[in-house]
C-alpha cells in the first residue's frame, strides 16, 4: 500500500467554525455577522462537522468518512471543500490507489471493496439522490457494511449536501460584497 501521509491542515475540530475558515469570513465580514445571527444555526453545523470528522469516532474509520467528503465535493465541483477535504485527508495514511481513483473520477475501477461501494453509493446521493434506492443499499450491505455504518453514510452525505451547498452560497454573498 501507497500512503499519503505528509502534513497538512486537517479537519478542524477545535474552537472556530470550518465553513468561516473554508469561506475566509472574519468578524471584520458584513456577513460575518449576517451568518452569525442564527447562533443556533451556526452551532449546529459545526457541531455536525465536529462529530462527523472526529477521528475517535466508533464506525466509519476517519480516513472512509474524509474520502467520501472529499469525493463528494469533487463531484459537486466544490473548490474549497475539496482543497478542505484533501488536506484533511493528507494527516492520515490513505491507500494511494484510493486518492487516485478519486482524483481520477474512476472509483468503478476500485476492486471490489466497502470504500468503493461507498463511493459509488455517494456519487449516486450527490448526483442523482433517486438512485440512492433499495439496490443501491443492498449494494452496500453485500460489501459488508452494517445497518449503522450505512446509516452514519447517508447522514454524512446529507450533511455534504448542506455543507456544500451553504460554502456555496456564502462564498457567492462574499464575492458580491467586493464588487
Amino acid at each position: 500500500m501507497n500512503d499519503i501521509t505528509s502534513p497538512a491542515a486537517g479537519a478542524q475540530t477545535g474552537p472556530g467554525d470550518a465553513v468561516d475558515a473554508i469561506v475566509g469570513l472574519t468578524p471584520a465580514d458584513p456577513l460575518y455577522g449576517v451568518r452569525h445571527a442564527r447562533h443556533k444555526v451556526v452551532h449546529a453545523t459545526q457541531g455536525s462537522y465536529e462529530l462527523f470528522f472526529d477521528p475517535s469516532s466508533q464506525g466509519l474509520p476517519i480516513q472512509e468518512r474524509l474520502l467520501v467528503a472529499w469525493h463528494a465535493s469533487i463531484l459537486s465541483r466544490s473548490v474549497a471543500l475539496t482543497q478542505h477535504y484533501r488536506d484533511a485527508l493528507a494527516d492520515h495514511v490513505v491507500d494511494a490507489s484510493a486518492i487516485a481513483a478519486i482524483e481520477g473520477g474512476r472509483v468503478d475501477d476500485l476492486p471490489p471493496s466497502r470504500l468503493r461501494a461507498m463511493l459509488i453509493f455517494t456519487g449516486k446521493l450527490i448526483l442523482k439522490p433517486v438512485d440512492g434506492d433499495k439496490a443501491a443499499l443492498e449494494q452496500l450491505r453485500d460489501a459488508g457494511m452494517a445497518t449503522p455504518d450505512i446509516v452514519t453514510l447517508a447522514q454524512l452525505v446529507a450533511f455534504l449536501s448542506y455543507q456544500i451547498r451553504l460554502v456555496a452560497g456564502l462564498s457567492a454573498m462574499k464575492a458580491l460584497e467586493s464588487l
